[in-house]
């Protein structure tokens, strides 16, 4: 078995695979004030959780977007697994051809949605993480990573419109009965989730007519699952999609 551990600025995600079966998913909340120790303690004690020895893996690999923490889950995974693990940046073989003005800009998570994406699913595609960030990650016909768009994530956007405002509260996620809501909270919830929709439909609608293709769309992230249903586009949903890059990207660099 081989540990996959996406490093994201709101969850540490942990999925355990044998060969190229997902066996478990396990979630932890990203905290720059801890310590290797805490970190190896709680992965440690998921992997009992899950009836698995730390001792017997066979390895583990990094994706991080949280640069504080990379060498912290370095160091907490070397402690409880006894070997090194990879992590994905500079000097790890990708296969990809990034078409960017800075290709080493590219982030962890967009490298493994992409790289488990092109194994998947039909060219030309686009990739939609729906996280604490909303990213947007194009690969045309001929494999090659050719952009995409940054966006605030749901969550983000919410804390923000609470917090910065006066009279606005801090609200549960869940989906209004109408678009056009009769309340504070219910319109809240309307512009959060139907609106995250529309500007989901409404960049695929830019995006292929700027490609002149139609693309395959393929939605991933925490999030993905509230705003899907409500796109009027064909997105196929796919929650492992990071964590399977990440195992594509592990057995590509230890052969």
């Amino acid at each position: 078995m081989i540990l996959a551990v996406d490093i994201g600025n709101s969850n540490v995600v942990i999925g355990g695979f044998e060969n190229d079966k997902i066996e478990f998913t396990a979630r932890i909340a990203t905290d720059v004030s801890r310590t290797e120790e805490q970190y190896a303690v709680e992965i440690f004690q998921i992997l009992h959780l899950y009836g698995y020895q730390a001792e017997k893996m066979e390895g583990s690999i990094i994706s991080s977007v949280v640069p504080p923490l990379t060498t912290i889950l370095k160091t907490a995974l070397h402690t409880i697994i006894g070997k090194k693990p990879l992590v994905v940046g500079p000097g790890l073989k990708t296969g990809l051809n990034i078409k960017l003005d800075n290709p080493s800009s590219l982030g962890a998570d967009r490298v493994a949605d992409t790289v488990a994406a092109i194994r998947e699913y039909p060219l030309p595609l686009l990739v939609v993480d729906m996280g604490t960030a909303t990213t947007m990650s194009v690969t045309n016909e001929k494999e090659e990573f050719i952009g995409g768009a940054i966006m605030p994530g749901l969550r983000l956007s919410l804390e923000a419109l609470s917090s910065k405002t006066s009279l606005l509260p801090h609200i549960d996620l869940t989906v209004p009965k109408s678009v056009i809501a009769k309340n504070t909270i219910d319109a809240m919830n309307s512009g959060m989730i139907y609106g995250t929709a529309s500007m989901v439909d409404g960049m695929i609608d830019r995006i292929q007519q700027e490609m002149e293709l139609p693309l395959t769309v393929v939605a991933t992230g925490g999030l993905s699952k509230c705003i899907v249903p409500h796109c009027k586009h064909t997105i196929i949903q796919d929650p492992d999609l990071l964590l399977k890059g990440l195992r594509i990207l592990y057995y590509k660099n230890i052969k």
